[in-house]
């Protein structure tokens, strides 16, 4: 209806006026309350020329400015409960404010609720989307990704060489005839914590009798 209002915004406003646009059918007394409640109209459906000044605005990020001021003195008692937090605040919170300050139903509480969020989005703040439950749908929870096992990989350190004028004594390899070992050992990824004991005790057995 803002945006009807903005192109030609008429001396009087009424349901009649609602309904040649054709919104809110059968509803079109709720739209006119709303007029009323943040002054763009009077009880008899007068306009306003504050209101008139404001939808008038060509730039749109003056409007919004403007139209944000009318919002802010509408819906005082809830600026000065959540200051500038009442711009963002998510839906069930304002159903929950509009129910404790009006002492109003579920129904109407909800329906106050997303009138202030329209008139928030013309001022330009976005409504924030509720949040929604993590839950995968059928209630069935992801499969988990089978942990793929890295390959064992044991490093023998160099050989020491017998030095066969002193037998018993060991003297270090040369460079030359240094001796690396390098095993690689494929773990099965469905073993056991017994599986993989056994054969590291195995390992163990054999390179280090």
């Amino acid at each position: 209806m803002i945006g009807y209002l903005k192109k030609n915004f008429p001396a009087t406003v009424t349901s009649e006026t609602v309904k040649k646009y054709g919104l809110a059918s059968n509803n079109e007394s709720y739209v006119i309350n709303a007029l009323q409640f943040i002054g763009l109209i009077d009880e008899e459906g007068k306009r306003q020329e504050n209101a008139h000044d404001v939808l008038t605005t060509h730039d749109e990020e003056e409007f919004q400015s403007k139209f944000a001021g009318l919002i802010k003195t509408s819906y005082s008692e809830l600026f000065e409960m959540y200051g500038d937090e009442a711009w963002t605040l998510p839906k069930a919170k304002l159903i929950g404010y509009f129910r404790q300050s009006d002492k109003t139903s579920d129904v109407i509480g909800a329906r106050q609720a997303a009138v202030f969020q329209a008139f928030r989005s013309i001022a330009g703040y976005e409504v924030l989307a509720e949040p929604k439950g993590a839950a995968v749908a059928g209630g069935k929870k992801p499969k988990a990704a089978a942990a793929k096992v890295p390959k064992a990989k044991i490093e023998a350190a160099p050989l020491d060489v017998a030095d066969p004028a002193h037998p018993g004594a060991k003297v270090p390899p040369k460079p030359d005839m240094a001796l690396t070992v390098r095993i690689e050992i494929n773990l099965p990824a469905e073993g056991t914590q017994d599986t993989y004991d056994a054969i590291f005790k195995s390992i163990k057995t054999h390179l280090y009798p």
